[in-house]
């Protein structure tokens, strides 16, 4: 069976191959669409009507993930922070959650179709992520709705897909920068994030977080997982090789404090999260 991907950009394409189509989603502007057509094809996967080529390389020049017109994107010390005693900051903290969410929809996307010669794990492994970030958005946007406010409605930054584009050449590298460093670090800020919007009353966004929190755990370990399988394939020392990596590609110094719970059960190991301490400044 092939799967119906419409298109912004251009005519209707039909794919019954999970890489392809994943790429045609990951090319989709708008975003609800995207998000209900990446939760439709991990439907599709899952009644077997879908088929993995990990061996093709698929094309990949001037790529880049389709996005809506808006939110506009400004430098990260450009997005204003608001205060969570109004309604409106508490909303503008739900509208960066939510496009952080788009994103990490685009990301597993991308992780799914660009990196061929896998094993056919990998590639579940990142539907899964995919389907998951794309129930997360379209949670949020909900709840954004219900305080009066649209996706689009306030700036946002595009550091997240940044380190994808840095990345775009070596798989170790993206799992290495993205699900264990950037993503990770949403594990490290959901307890505080979640502590204000329940202390402002909003329970809904709370319980929200606890569902993107008991995921995303589960989506940096897919990182994890990957990210260790590559090291073995390749005979590098993991913690040498990450440090090597972090500095080559600039990634952010990672500060504490450090969810060290949500960290261990995403399988980052005791060594591994004491050299994260001493290191954080």
């Amino acid at each position: 069976m092939s799967i119906t991907i419409p298109s912004s950009q251009g005519p209707t394409e039909l794919h019954n191959e999970l890489r392809t189509a994943a790429r045609a989603w990951a090319l989709q502007c708008d975003a609800h669409a995207k998000a209900a057509g990446v939760m439709a094809m991990a439907a599709t996967w899952q009644a077997g009507e879908l088929q993995l080529d990990s061996a093709s390389q698929l094309p990949q020049h001037d790529f880049a993930p389709g996005r809506p017109p808006r939110p506009e994107l400004i430098p990260p010390k450009q997005v204003q922070h608001r205060s969570m005693a109004t309604a409106e900051g508490r909303a503008a903290m739900i509208h960066a959650l939510t496009h952080i969410e788009f994103n990490a929809i685009n990301l597993a996307l991308d992780a799914l179709w660009r990196f061929e010669g896998m094993p056919p794990d990998y590639y579940t492994d990142w539907l899964k992520v995919a389907a998951e970030e794309a129930l997360h958005f379209s949670l949020l946007c909900a709840h954004l709705h219900t305080l009066g406010y649209r996706y689009g409605d306030f700036p946002a930054h595009n550091s997240l897909w940044e380190m994808a584009e840095k990345t775009r050449e070596d798989i170790l590298a993206r799992m290495a920068l993205v699900p264990r460093t950037l993503e990770a670090r949403g594990l490290d800020a959901s307890p505080q994030m979640r502590a204000k919007l329940a202390q402002a009353g909003d329970r809904a966004a709370a319980e929200i977080l606890d569902i993107i929190l008991r995921d995303e755990i589960g989506h940096v370990a897919v990182g994890n997982r990957w990210y260790n399988f590559l090291c073995k394939q390749r005979a590098l020392d993991p913690i040498v090789i990450y440090a090597e990596l972090a500095r080559h590609y600039k990634a952010p110094v990672l500060r504490g404090p450090f969810n060290l719970e949500a960290r261990r059960a995403a399988g980052f190991s005791e060594v591994e999260l004491a050299t994260l301490e001493r290191q954080s400044p």
